[in-house]
């Protein structure tokens, strides 16, 4: 699935890429939570985050932003896994409902919490990115 990227997220791209090391693939600014989230390349990670998360603190000052990153996988049930990281997920199931695409999200009840986040911003990041690249329309989490 092709992104388009604004001037902004393209900037951002640069930076994050000139700072770390690592490709990057995507970018979404979310100004609701006052943060950047970038997808790298598969097997990139590492790259991305730095020795003791020091890439991305780097970033985050430039940016004056909170960063996370995600790791890419053409594997849509892999993808939606990273993105939830580092909360324990016990399946990911793509399927049709209606005329959607859902991916329904099984994990303990003990990780619910994480998995959603502080007022949702981790299951929003991962909706939002698993539309941008595997056409998902929902998660649902149970």
């Amino acid at each position: 699935m092709a992104v388009k990227l604004e001037t902004e997220q393209i900037r951002m791209i640069a930076l994050f890429e000139s700072l770390t090391g690592a490709h990057v693939l995507d970018c979404v600014i979310d100004d609701e939570h006052n943060r950047a989230i970038f997808v790298v390349k598969e097997g990139q990670i590492g790259l991305a985050i730095g020795k003791k998360g020091q890439n991305v603190r780097r970033v985050q000052e430039q940016l004056g932003m909170d960063v996370e990153v995600v790791e890419h996988s053409e594997d849509p049930e892999k993808f939606i896994r990273n993105a939830l990281f580092p909360a324990r997920v016990k399946s990911v199931r793509v399927t049709e409902r209606g005329n959607k695409k859902v991916a329904i999200v099984d994990v303990p009840e003990s990780e619910r919490g994480r998995v959603i986040g502080k007022g949702g911003r981790n299951i929003k990041k991962a909706r939002i990115l698993a539309r941008r690249h595997h056409g998902i329309d929902d998660i649902i989490v149970t």
